[in-house]
């Protein structure tokens, strides 16, 4: 009996301590490619959590589509099918108007904007992402867009009869206004669209034209700027709060750092990866004045379109960064 006792008072002392050190995993999805600075900046996310963690929160990431279609991430992180992952914005438009508005036109033309757009979004984002069981954790702008084209451009009537790829609901009409025959497609789909005629022409950014190898298909790269677009990370709510105080601490800084550290890549993946497309043999160049006036009219009859959908506390979010970039000088 007294050996019994004996085993279970030894026991009882080391169960705390292999709780303390048990391990979780989460699973998370993406849609970019390992050299996507998106997928770098996520990766340092990993590490920072599972070093600040002592290995208790182990994140196993799951890039490319490979586990999840890109569109498809955000319902699957508020489903709890996985734990994170990584969402763009624009993608899910017809869901929020708000989710839009970094994909209009010339709303966010560099990045300081682009911070401010995303700080006067990410309270509203917060609280209706917390209705659905998740939370953002963290922001990070794409680098200015432009044109990919197998012909040049000289002026907008060179748009017309041009099948552009673009990614979202804003960039469809966006495409539609410009005079483009417009598809939306995932990103992972761009190289057989292609190959099948689907396609002639993308409107992205640089980085994304590398993702895609883009000079297999295209020549001309004309950059226009035109938006940042934000992804961001979101986390299933459920699973953040199962998590011990300390480790949710460490996931949340870790998101913040991720946003600033993210914003900075994508600055210098903007000048890397023009640099990289013109290294492949395709033509660089800036939009001359006739098109960018032509993005800017339509990026203004889009924003007064987008007010005419959002209610008052949607109009708020765009208000709040009309004044920030006001009092800024914008």
């Amino acid at each position: 009996m007294r050996t019994i006792a004996k085993w279970i008072a030894t026991l009882s002392l080391a169960l705390p301590a292999a709780a303390a050190h048990a391990q979780t995993t989460w699973t998370m999805a993406s849609g970019y490619p390992e050299n996507s600075f998106f997928t770098q900046n996520i990766r340092q996310f990993i590490n920072e959590v599972e070093k600040e963690s002592g290995g208790r929160l182990k994140i196993d990431l799951h890039p490319n589509d490979t586990l999840i279609k890109h569109d498809a991430i955000k319902r699957a992180v508020q489903t709890g099918q996985i734990q994170a992952g990584e969402v763009r914005l624009g993608v899910h438009g017809n869901e929020d108007p708000v989710y839009a508005l970094d994909g209009l036109p010339n709303i966010a033309g560099n990045y300081d904007e682009a911070w401010m757009l995303m700080q006067a979004q990410q309270p509203y984002l917060e609280k209706i992402l917390g209705r659905h069981n998740m939370r953002a954790i963290a922001f990070v702008a794409w680098p200015g867009q432009g044109l990919y084209t197998k012909t040049p451009l000289a002026s907008p009537e060179d748009f017309k009869g041009k099948r552009l790829r673009i990614y979202s609901q804003p960039t469809l009409k966006m495409g539609q206004m410009l005079g483009f025959q417009a598809t939306i497609l995932p990103f992972a789909e761009v190289p057989q669209a292609f190959a099948t005629g689907l396609i002639d022409s993308l409107f992205t950014s640089a980085q994304t034209g590398i993702d895609t190898q883009a000079w297999d298909n295209v020549k001309y790269f004309m950059y226009t700027g035109t938006l940042h677009n934000k992804n961001m990370l979101v986390v299933n709510e459920r699973a953040l709060k199962r998590l011990d105080d300390d480790l949710q601490k460490i996931v949340l800084e870790a998101g913040e750092r991720a946003s600033k550290r993210g914003f900075e890549m994508s600055r210098k993946a903007s000048d890397d990866t023009i640099a990289t497309l013109r290294e492949h043999g395709m033509e660089v160049s800036e939009a001359p004045e006739s098109i960018l006036k032509k993005f800017s009219e339509v990026g203004q009859a889009m924003i007064e379109d987008w007010r005419k959908t959002a209610n008052p506390e949607q109009q708020k979010v765009l208000d709040t960064y009309l004044e920030m970039k006001q009092k800024a000088g914008g």
